[in-house]
């Protein structure tokens, strides 16, 4: 009987412990998505989300504009992650979200005109400065009012939140859980490729060079929104000249990113060379993609 008591008390200890623990909820910053009055619509829809959410967390948009204006970030959703990591830095966040939103007039065979208003929202991790999720709702009508409407309905809807939430949270958990590792201190297991040609001669290199030169597809994501943007990738090229990790260093959303991993994945090079012997290597690969001619 004492016994059952005492393990009875154990656990209501420790579930008392655990309720008193403060529920660590995540951060986020949604910095303006442009000065028209529909972007101020779509930014202020999902900072209301979250809000009505209760379990995230989102910063004054007066304290996050006055921040990203400090260390002059314009709007660009192209960066690097060392830009993202100093926005994510500068921000005191945990994640932010920028994007773009706009109402267009257009014309097309089908119909003379009409109007196009749409939402590019961009998720990024303020720690480790990748893009963890991007969307671009649009909806088109004859009137731009209707347009805009149907686009601020959807950003109100559960639609946009559920998706979003379910990536900050787990990227939360995720990042929370390489927090407690230890940090390992290794010596660098492949050698970074030197800035250019001459460098690379003048410390006996030959670069890596692929058999086929492999250029990567505009996907139809990136043409529905005119994207125009350069994707660098990091990419281990072994010394047996394959292709090993490959680490997205400049993102662009839009399927980009992903159109340029599959491509990357794909080549075949001839290794490096250093001294006479082959070395595995770790290259810079530039991707720049303009939107094809109508």
């Amino acid at each position: 009987m004492r016994h059952c008591l005492l393990i009875a008390g154990l656990i209501a200890f420790l579930v008392a412990n655990a309720q008193a623990q403060p529920i660590q909820h995540p951060i986020v910053s949604v910095l303006d998505f442009g000065s028209t009055p529909i972007a101020h619509v779509a930014a202020e829809a999902i900072r209301n989300q979250f809000r009505a959410s209760g379990d995230i967390l989102v910063v004054d948009p007066d304290m996050s504009r006055s921040a990203a204006k400090g260390i002059g970030y314009s709007g660009s959703l192209n960066l690097t992650v060392t830009e993202a990591r100093n926005l994510g830095a500068a921000l005191a966040t945990e994640f932010y979200i920028i994007g773009d939103s706009q109402t267009l007039r257009r014309s097309s065979f089908q119909s003379p005109v009409y109007y196009e208003s749409y939402c590019s929202i961009f998720l990024v991790s303020a720690r480790t400065g990748r893009l963890l999720l991007w969307n671009r709702p649009s909806f088109q009508h004859d009137e731009a009012t209707v347009a805009e409407e149907r686009l601020s309905q959807y950003l109100s809807s559960d639609a946009v939140m559920f998706q979003l939430k379910v990536t900050i949270r787990r990227a939360h958990e995720d990042e929370r859980i390489l927090r407690t590792l230890p940090i390992t201190t290794t010596e660098a297991l492949i050698e970074e490729a030197p800035e250019d040609e001459k460098a690379a001669n003048d410390q006996g290199i030959r670069l890596p060079r692929p058999y086929r030169r492999l250029r990567p597809e505009y996907p139809e994501t990136a043409a529905r929104a005119e994207a125009e943007a350069t994707v660098d990738v990091a990419v281990n090229v072994g010394a047996d000249g394959e292709v090993g990790e490959v680490e997205v260093v400049r993102w662009a959303g839009f399927g980009l990113d992903e159109t340029t991993i599959a491509t990357v994945r794909k080549l075949h090079f001839f290794p490096a060379m250093k001294n006479g012997t082959a070395v595995p290597m770790r290259v810079l690969l530039r991707y720049n993609f303009r939107k094809p001619p109508r």
